[in-house]
């Protein structure tokens, strides 16, 4: 097994300082270069990274393993050229040691960038990083800097922030005070950790994805869903109607009771309207109606007869609203006195109201998905079998009729002693209607004529 131990230097620093060409291959060769580069500039990092090479590869062969070691370097014309030619050098040293593996060694963030051309063309089993042992939170601080400010989606995220939150608040300082501006910023980063927390972005971005599908298609749930804003628009006004319709009312629990007495009706015809649409899309589509599609509709309507059944019944028993009372009803054959429907009267109409449009919009999925289903069979079976009219059973296929087996060739078979004595032309003599054999003498005594003609009966 060899690994090709290969020091990374992305700016050629080595060929700048020494006037030599890479790649430098070799035990003695690198050594060499240790001090070369050392006598050059004794404060460059690149000696300490040239010495670990030298330690990573005496480690592997202390180990029994074939090492080499080498260094890379690019060229100071363009980032593009740099990594150019470290792929052109990195594939004469694949080619002329055919290495099972590499350990990568690196002193900077720069040099890190090279790792991804190494992994393309060697499986990497160690990134080696070097830091100068004196500077080394200083110089790990800065590689980290560095690499952030290299991705946009970090400065995005945060420097941009940051920034707008460094320019508003020395103004509202001045204008509404410190106070007031340090809640107003508090404020909006904490809405904006819970975007970003959250993934609402994602969301949105999902959302408009779909409603720009939904209009180039020309779905019928694009309509809909336009109907279900303005109701929901509407249900909100009529809730928030409702609750400054109250006089002085004590703590939430009404005003809450009241909003949702008020909007519900109208929130619940938007989710039926939402979901309609969307049940007829599936319905003009080729694929067959899936069942949780029916059923949502009816749903949606019986979770809006629960809640509000249940804001009624609060409602009443505080007072925000009568009781129902029935009239006088008067008809030819009887007569019906007035009376009052309770708080709890209504709540169960409104519950048993909720449980039968569930179960029938159950009983709809149920009785509407069956024949999609049977379409599916049909087509999964790809149309090899028929099915029968009457009773909807599935004909099994024809079994092919059997080969004739060939007749054979004597009914007897030579091999079984019958207690038959053998003539002398080989065949048996057994008389095959009276099962009586002959005497050996009489076989002795028979002439060829008799045998052959023995062999003859015995072949038909």
């Amino acid at each position: 097994m060899t690994t090709l131990v290969v020091c990374l230097d992305r700016t050629d620093d080595v060929g700048r300082k020494t006037g030599l060409r890479t790649p430098i291959v070799g035990w003695e060769a690198v050594r060499a270069l240790v001090t070369d580069v050392g006598l050059a500039d004794p404060e460059d990092s690149g000696v300490n990274s040239l010495l670990e090479a030298l330690r990573v590869a005496q480690d592997l062969r202390d180990e029994d393993e074939e090492a080499v070691v080498a260094v890379v370097s690019g060229d100071r014309e363009s980032m593009v050229s740099a990594d150019r030619a470290v792929s052109r050098q990195l594939d004469d040293l694949i080619a002329e040691y055919d290495p099972d593996s590499a350990v990568v060694v690196i002193d900077s963030a720069e040099d890190e960038r090279l790792v991804p051309i190494v992994e393309s063309r060697v499986r990497v089993d160690s990134v080696d990083r070097v830091v100068v042992r004196q500077a080394r939170d200083i110089e790990s601080t800065y590689y980290l800097l560095k690499q952030f400010l290299a991705d946009e989606e970090l400065r995005q995220t945060v420097l941009v922030p940051l920034g707008l939150t460094l320019l508003v608040f020395p103004f509202l300082a001045m204008r509404f005070g410190t106070a007031q501006g340090a809640a107003a910023i508090t404020s909006v980063i904490g809405l904006f950790l819970l975007y970003k927390g959250f993934s609402i972005d994602d969301v949105m971005t999902g959302l408009a994805h779909q409603a720009r599908e939904a209009l180039y298609s020309g779905q019928v749930s694009v309509v809909t869903y336009v109907v279900a804003a303005g109701l929901t628009l509407v249900g909100l006004f009529a809730g928030a109607l409702g609750v400054s319709s109250l006089e002085d009312a004590p703590g939430i629990v009404v005003p809450a009771t009241q909003f949702a007495f008020d909007a519900v009706p109208w929130l619940a015809t938007a989710a039926v309207t939402a979901s309609a649409g969307r049940l007829l899309d599936e319905a003009i589509g080729e694929q067959p109606i899936r069942s949780s599609y029916l059923n949502l509709p009816f749903l949606l309507l019986a979770i809006g007869l629960v809640v509000r059944g249940f804001s009624t019944y609060f409602l009443e028993q505080q007072g925000v609203i009568e009781p129902i009372v029935v009239p006088v009803i008067e008809t030819n054959v009887v007569t019906v006195e007035s009376f009052v429907v309770t708080a709890g009267e209504r709540l169960v109409i409104y519950v048993v109201s909720a449980i039968v449009v569930s179960l029938l919009g159950a009983r709809v999925a149920a009785s509407l998905s069956t024949p999609g289903q049977e379409v599916d069979l049909e087509r999964s079976s790809g149309g090899d079998s028929t099915t029968s009219g009457s009773e909807g059973t599935v004909d099994p296929e024809p079994e092919p009729e059997p080969e004739p087996e060939p007749e054979p060739e004597s009914d007897l078979d030579p091999n079984v002693d019958t207690g038959a004595g053998v003539t002398d032309g080989g065949a048996k003599s057994t008389d095959a209607s009276s099962g009586s054999s002959p005497d050996a003498s009489d076989e002795g005594d028979a002439t060829p004529d008799d045998q052959s003609a023995a062999a003859d009966e015995s072949g038909e």
